[in-house]
């Protein structure tokens, strides 16, 4: 009996073994740069289960920042930098609020450019900050990482990384001005590749296709004022000469929070990760607050409202023009608003300083979703399957909102020219218009029928470049090649001249012989004819 009981414990023994032996003999060090805002927010739930396969996680930011704060599941680094976490705020706030300012067409371009040149000068000078706090690099160096986990859309964390020589694992919605194409060396026709910012679907007519170059021109222009400081940086700091592109491609995998669900087919590079919807998997109960509007609704359900961490209140003309629209549905309609109370909120209209909008949008009883359409907010609404009126403020926003659009999931509406009587019709259709909710259920069903959830797809690349120390693998020959290498133009030009000189030497070859076959009896027949006369 004894020793049948030894042997029933190492048995279960043996099993804990083969369980837990993956977690602990692949666990390493990761270092986290991460960008503030909602591109922060979306790392953690991807952060949170990479610390329970028992990763030890160091998340680096600037003392200033607005949502990065210490964490159960993670160990936070800050770095002192020029600014304060008041300037971080007053950065995302005035974002919003310029959206509803009536300028004319030269005055947002001016005021844009404006805003970009002064943000960009105040991250510029965090990522300097970090770069020459010799005392921090010497901690990073020395901490022996395994890997770096970082969004690119600030090229700090790729600096740091080339200087750590770190593998890397990009985590992202998607960067400005195509540079995950230029990076990545994928193809990226004008031809069905909307660009950012222009609106376009993936079926252009002919000036669309005109509109799409000019912007993909035009956009590498803003891109350069952006991220060519970078360079200069990255050169000063690696001592070495270095361009975005090199910062940009030296990634094993890039993680996109999109999928083709949301996004329209385009090529895609063999290191490129799809994790749309990671945002929308975790739910929670509601709370007894949120149960009871939703329960207190009847049989009308709810509406859920939000445009966003960064615009909470808006000007007063319009949020009466809204509040007049919410009071004529039937709905409930929970509405995430901190400014002054419209004085005509009806009785259907509850504010609220914050919503847990997820969990409200997987509730059987909602009707219809208000969003910015934000990269989160489109993806919760396609989980849950939630027809939408969106209201796309700035960014990608327009975009998201115009894919949706065309898969007939909602309506879009520009919030500057909406009237109330546009944005009653808007919620009436897209609530008792069935074809709305049967299209976003059709795409909420081809989201979710995946082989692989997308947490546990990211979990997976970024312990696959940690066992493998990258993933040089997929990386394309494409990226050693020049300019005119890449597009074949000397293959074009050598063959081009073969042509040329073959061409010239058979025209030659058929001069020569016609003189030869002709030449002499023209000649005699000419002097024959001159002699008769």
């Amino acid at each position: 009996m004894a020793a049948e009981s030894r042997g029933g414990c190492q048995l279960v023994l043996g099993l804990l073994l083969c369980v837990l032996g993956p977690v602990v003999s692949h666990a390493g060090k990761i270092l986290l740069v991460p960008v503030d805002g909602s591109h922060w927010l979306s790392m953690l739930g991807t952060i949170q289960q990479l610390q329970q396969r028992g990763h030890e996680i160091v998340v680096l930011a600037p003392d200033a920042s607005m949502y990065i704060r210490e964490g159960a599941f993670y160990t936070l680094k800050t770095y002192p930098v020029p600014f304060q976490k008041e300037d971080v705020k007053e950065s995302f706030v005035s974002l919003g609020h310029n959206v509803f300012e009536n300028d004319s067409f030269l005055q947002r371009v001016i005021k844009t450019y404006e805003k970009i040149k002064k943000d960009s000068a105040m991250l510029l000078s965090g990522c300097s900050h970090l770069l020459h706090n010799k005392e921090l690099i010497a901690f990073l160096a020395e901490s022996s990482f395994d890997i770096m986990l970082t969004d690119p859309f600030l090229p700090c964390g790729p600096i740091v990384a080339q200087h750590l020589s770190l593998p890397t694992v990009f985590y992202l919605h998607a960067l400005p001005c195509n540079l995950e194409f230029e990076a990545t060396q994928c193809p990226n026709p004008f031809s069905y590749v909307p660009k950012p910012l222009s609106a376009n679907s993936d079926r252009m007519t002919f000036l669309q296709r005109v509109k799409n170059m000019l912007i993909g021109f035009s956009q590498n222009f803003l891109c350069n004022i952006v991220y060519s400081p970078y360079a200069t940086l990255a050169s000063e700091f690696l001592q070495r000469d270095v361009t975005v592109q090199d910062l940009l491609s030296s990634a094993s995998i890039w993680m996109f929070r999109s999928d083709f669900v949301k996004d329209y087919p385009r090529p895609i590079m063999p290191n490129m990760v799809f994790l749309g919807g990671i945002n929308c998997l975790l739910k929670n109960p509601l709370s007894q607050e949120f149960e009871g509007y939703v329960n207190a609704s009847g049989e009308h359900g709810i509406v859920v409202f939000s445009l966003g961490s960064m615009v909470s209140e808006i000007p007063e003309k319009k949020a009466m023009e809204i509040a007049d629209a919410l009071g004529k549905i039937p709905q409930t309609v929970l509405w995430r608003y901190t400014g002054t109370q419209p004085s005509n909120l009806a009785n259907n209209t509850i504010l609220v300083k914050w919503l847990p909008q997820n969990d409200l949008l997987g509730h059987p009883k909602t009707r219809a979703f208000i969003t910015h359409s934000g990269s989160h907010g489109i993806y919760e609404g396609i989980c849950n399957g939630v027809p939408m009126v969106m209201m796309p403020l700035f960014g990608d926003q327009m975009d998201n909102a115009k894919r949706m659009e065309t898969k007939g999931a909602g309506v879009t509406l520009n919030v500057l020219e909406m009237t109330s009587e546009d944005l009653e019709n808007a919620l009436k259709a897209v609530i008792n218009d069935k074809s709305y909710k049967e299209n976003i259920m059709r795409l909420s069903s081809l989201h979710k029928d995946r082989p692989v959830e997308p947490l546990d797809l990211a979990v997976f690349w970024v312990e696959f470049v940690m066992r493998h120390k990258g993933a040089p693998h997929l990386r394309p020959a494409a990226h050693d090649l020049t300019w005119y290498q890449y597009h074949s133009l000397d293959v074009i030009g050598f063959l081009l001249a073969i042509v040329l000189t073959v061409a010239f030497i058979a025209f030659k070859c058929c001069a020569y012989g016609y003189r030869k076959c002709f030449g002499k009896k023209g000649r005699v027949k000419k002097a024959h004819k001159s002699k008769t006369h």
